[in-house]
């Protein structure tokens, strides 16, 4: 299945940092979140579009909101002002992270 089907995204930017928080829809899935979600999965996931001289990524758990949330550095290549790439951050990087495949 895929990720849209049990959570949403909220994002954010610091320089060439993006940040991408994944939020359970129900309680119930936040235990296969944390399973199958991992900071290498979600990585190699955005590999092609990260610098890869950046640090790894790195997950945060927050299991009173149900939710992950990543920080992977060097994915805005200099930051979004700098970026020549179309709208690579925000809205795009949680719903390229929905298409995810996990399993149930």
């Amino acid at each position: 299945m895929l990720l849209h089907e049990l959570a949403h995204t909220r994002t954010g930017d610091k320089g060439d940092t993006s940040n991408i928080s994944l939020i359970a829809f129900k309680a119930e899935d936040y235990p296969l979140l944390l399973r199958e979600v991992t900071a290498e999965k979600v990585e190699a996931w955005f590999a092609h579009l990260r610098d890869a001289n950046a640090g790894p990524v790195r997950r945060y758990e927050m299991p009173q909101l149900h939710a992950l949330n990543f920080v992977l550095p060097g994915l805005l290549r200099g930051g979004v002002t700098r970026s020549l790439a179309l709208d690579a951050h925000g809205k795009c990087l949680g719903a390229a992270l929905l298409k995810m495949e996990v399993q149930r």
